[in-house]
C-alpha cells in the first residue's frame, strides 16, 4: 500500500500517511476551499489501510486552526482510526498537539477524544 503525502500549504495541512510504519500525522493549517475534495482522498486510503494495518497505528495531529467544515473532516479520520482499532489484535494512539496558549485546541482534542473512544495523549507545544 502506499504513502499518502500531501504537501501543506496556507490553506491546507501537511499528511504524510505511511502503512509500512503505521505513523500517520497531519499537521498545519486546514481551511480548504472543498473539505471533501481534500480530505475525500485521506478518507479513502484509511478504508484501505484497515485492512492492512499494522498491530499499533499512531497518529500525531497538529493543527494551528482549523475551520468549520474541516473539523468534521478531521473527525470523519479519527472515526476511521477508532475503527482500525476496534480491528482484533489492533490498536491506535492519538497524540493531539496544541500551542501553550490554545486551550480551545485541547478542549476541541478533548471532545473528539470523547466521541471516538479513542484513546489521545496530549502534548503542549511551546512556541
Amino acid at each position: 500500500m502506499n504513502e499518502l503525502i500531501l504537501n501543506g500549504s496556507k490553506q491546507t495541512p501537511y499528511v504524510n500517511f505511511n502503512a509500512q510504519t503505521g505513523k500517520l500525522e497531519l499537521s498545519g493549517r486546514s481551511i480548504p476551499e472543498n473539505s471533501f475534495e481534500f480530505y475525500n482522498p485521506l478518507l479513502e486510503w484509511l478504508s484501505e489501510y484497515s485492512s492492512v494495518a499494522l498491530p499499533q497505528t499512531d497518529i500525531r495531529v497538529y493543527l494551528e486552526y482549523f475551520n468549520t467544515s474541516s473539523s468534521k473532516y478531521i473527525l470523519e479520520v479519527l472515526k476511521r482510526l477508532k475503527d482500525v482499532n476496534e480491528l482484533e489484535g489492533k490498536k491506535v494512539s492519538v497524540e493531539w498537539c496544541y500551542d501553550a496558549d490554545d486551550d480551545e485546541m485541547l478542549e476541541t482534542g478533548e471532545d473528539y477524544e470523547d466521541v471516538t473512544g479513542l484513546h489521545f495523549n496530549y502534548t503542549e507545544i511551546d512556541e
